[in-house]
């Protein structure tokens, strides 16, 4: 998977990941470069919602490295959750999507 490829400092599997994108680092292993193995609808979703979030982190961050620093570790304005294990369900993502707005806006609470 291309955006896997492009982390500069999360690890490019592990548990958290493979939860965060809904795909198993060994399904990845298996589909990359076949384009007849393609993701399901669901997996294809979700890896593309952790993309849109590492976007918006590194945008509201100002860097990819800082971005990725943010999603592993526990953010204040999310309970002390870590961002990345909360992208393993929908409402989670959308409590990271929201935080990151706020952080954006510069609204912390």
């Amino acid at each position: 998977m291309a955006l896997v490829g492009r982390f500069r400092v999360l690890p490019r599997s592990g548990k958290r990941l493979e939860d965060a994108v809904g795909v198993s680092l060994r399904t990845m292993q298996r589909k990359k470069g076949d384009a007849a193995k393609r993701l399901s609808t669901e997996q294809a979703g979700r890896t593309w919602q952790f993309a849109e979030i590492l976007a918006c982190a590194t945008k509201a961050l100002g860097s990819q490295g800082a971005a990725e620093h943010w999603l592993a570790r526990p953010a204040i304005g999310l309970d002390r959750a870590c961002p990345i294990d909360l992208l393993a369900t929908p409402v989670g993502a959308k409590f990271v999507d929201d935080y990151l707005t706020r952080i954006e806006y510069g609204v912390y609470t």
